[in-house]
């Protein structure tokens, strides 16, 4: 099928399974188009809390669909493709988690999103990277903090916040990717551009840009920002909607080490997601998230924690 027949057919399953399709921004423009929203981890949490569809239809990763089925478990979550995995989530795993908190059993577990049900459950408050200096910040300066499992998001967070965090020693391999020489000699091609980075990239991919933060975040800084040019320091994904908000401005994908074709960074979790794969997803109502009443009682209360600090 073409692209078009697929979206005929998604929409008309959408109405018949009384489903919604909640997407990343870094997913593939097709399936951001024939989203009911798209959005970052933050905002998809909170649009996870409000839907009242029987079928919630992640275009995601699976930890994403995972909080979905957490925050909202009486609906069906289904995913295109449960190989949509995450580096991240992957090096934190929740037995080496426990270890650690019970190395140090005064410290409280702050989790970034970007980790599995198992790991949220043993976590005192989860945090996305849109509300993560707020979360830290909502810690009383005495409490000591273990912050997992991204270390550039938390040596961010300690720089902004003052505070002193165990790091787990975890990382996004398409955010470590971004090659520092190779974006000055980008940004001496155009001077004039603003440099806006995601969090999650390295100290010195940081340093050089004029706006740190979120997805969600880098697309409002540039709305709102008269520059006519940005070179972007995320998964390449974001480009499309931050497109769509400013048509008449020139969005660079920021370089990565080994990509000289595109220069840019693309997530191979988020892109095992295709339109066929959504479509068939929502025809068979499968592969389906699960989450175990046991670990999803224990998830929850960090989840509702960030929600609520984050209203």
């Amino acid at each position: 099928m073409d692209k078009q027949k697929y979206f005929d057919a998604i929409n008309r399953l959408k109405k018949e399974k009384n489903a919604i399709i909640l997407a990343h921004y870094y997913q593939f423009p097709e399936i951001q188009d024939i989203a009911d929203f798209v959005g970052d981890s933050l905002g998809l949490s909170q649009e996870a809390a409000k839907v009242e569809a029987d079928i919630i239809v992640f275009a995601g990763v699976h930890f994403m669909a995972e909080t979905a089925k957490i925050i909202n478990p009486t609906k069906k979550v289904i995913i295109p493709d449960f190989k949509a995995g995450c580096s991240l989530a992957d090096s934190c795993p929740a037995p080496a988690l426990q270890e650690l908190k019970n190395k140090y059993p005064d410290h409280i577990v702050i989790t970034y999103i970007n980790a599995s049900a198992e790991v949220k459950a043993i976590s005192d408050l989860v945090c996305t990277s849109s509300n993560a200096i707020k979360i830290v910040n909502s810690v009383p300066k005495d409490q000591p903090i273990i912050f997992a499992p991204d270390k550039n998001l938390g040596k961010y967070v300690m720089q902004q916040t003052g505070r002193d965090m165990i790091l787990w020693d975890g990382a996004c391999i398409v955010h470590e990717a971004f090659s520092i020489d190779k974006l000055l000699a980008l940004h001496a091609k155009h001077p004039k551009a603003k440099i806006i980075a995601h969090p999650e990239s390295e100290t010195h991919i940081l340093k050089t840009a004029h706006y740190i933060g979120s997805t969600s975040g880098m697309i409002n800084y540039v709305k709102a920002n008269p520059a006519e040019e940005f070179i972007v320091a995320t998964e390449a994904g974001i480009l499309h909607q931050m497109q769509k908000e400013v048509p008449n401005t020139v969005l660079i994908p920021a370089p990565s080490h080994e990509d000289n074709t595109c220069a840019c960074s693309e997530c191979g979790f988020m892109r095992v997601n295709t339109l066929e794969k959504l479509y068939q997803c929502m025809l068979n109502e499968a592969p389906e998230v699960f989450v175990s009443e046991e670990i999803r009682a224990k998830a929850i209360i960090p989840i509702e924690r960030m929600l609520e600090i984050s209203k």
